[in-house]
């Protein structure tokens, strides 16, 4: 009788651990949040290129099943290909050279089930922010993308902005990172729960960091160092699609408010023998927010 009442509880919780989605922990105030720089589409990069890994990239996303998610690197057939293979999810943003379909989109996206837009829009990394462009030193247009969110569960609204810095320009990260600053500042939203994620091509020592996480800042905090369980996986995020990279910093983040707490903070380092799905890996964090 023993061991049947053991087989049974067995099978209840497997059951439940295969249909449960992996981020989602039922708790009205808990939320998954993932960055992830997909890596733009490039004939050149050859076996690498996105036709034979876009299903790698999608599996990834659909396995850790992030509630919001943001990405970068993203042109507007692979964002149609994501689109299409994660249709539970809004997607949202512009191609940052003409501010509709051209170019690199940073699209920011949700759950539907598990969020409404109440706001939403974009904002360039530059002295002309309403407008496509170049900003100081920066090789390309930068744009960010960002929402007012309602958690169906709970009520609670929460801001979230996804970026992608440039790659070059030393004043471009620092002058984005002002503008980012700027933007968790606003008047009216000063009390809001927010998220700041993206590629920042930064690593937390460096000085855009210190301007969005400094002491006298705006306050936002690491999700890494705030995560109240050990962060799983290597310091790292960026591979250039070697398995054995072995970098010392992330500069891929998730920046957070001080009112949200962080539960758990991972790298995930998934590769189908040795084949992986971008040449940075995505960075998820498990939040709470409010009481």
């Amino acid at each position: 009788m023993l061991r049947g009442v053991l087989t049974l509880a067995f099978a209840t919780l497997l059951a439940a651990c295969v249909t449960t989605p992996h981020g989602d922990t039922g708790a009205p105030g808990e939320i998954r949040a993932m960055t992830y720089n997909i890596r733009l589409d490039l004939a050149s990069d050859g076996a690498n290129a996105w036709p034979h890994r876009s299903d790698m990239a999608a599996a990834v996303i659909r396995r850790e099943a992030p509630d919001i998610i943001g990405m970068q690197e993203v042109l507007l057939h692979q964002k149609h290909d994501l689109q299409t293979a994660l249709p539970d999810y809004t997607l949202i943003g512009v191609g940052r050279d003409d501010g509709v379909d051209a170019g690199e989109f940073s699209p920011l996206g949700w759950r539907r089930d598990r969020f409404e837009a109440i706001d939403t829009g974009s904002f360039w990394l530059s002295p002309t922010p309403a407008a496509p462009g170049k900003g100081w030193d920066a090789a390309y247009p930068r744009v960010a993308t960002w929402a007012v969110l309602r958690d169906r569960r709970s009520g609670q609204r929460i801001r979230v902005l996804n970026t992608h810095f440039d790659h070059v320009g030393t004043i471009a990260r620092d002058r984005s990172a002002h503008m980012i600053a700027d933007w968790v500042a606003q008047v009216g939203y000063a009390n809001m729960p927010t998220l700041v994620m993206g590629d920042f091509n930064a690593g937390l020592s460096s000085a855009p960091m210190a301007i969005l996480t400094g002491a006298n800042t705006v306050r936002l905090r690491d999700s890494r160092n705030a995560s109240e369980s050990a962060p799983y996986g290597p310091p790292g995020t960026f591979t250039g699609f070697h398995i054995d990279a072995d970098d010392a910093e992330a500069i891929d983040h998730i920046l957070l408010s001080p009112t949200i707490r962080v539960l758990r903070y991972a790298v995930i380092t998934q590769h189908w023998a040795g084949r992986l799905p971008s040449d940075h890996y995505p960075v998820v964090a498990d939040l709470r927010i409010g009481r």
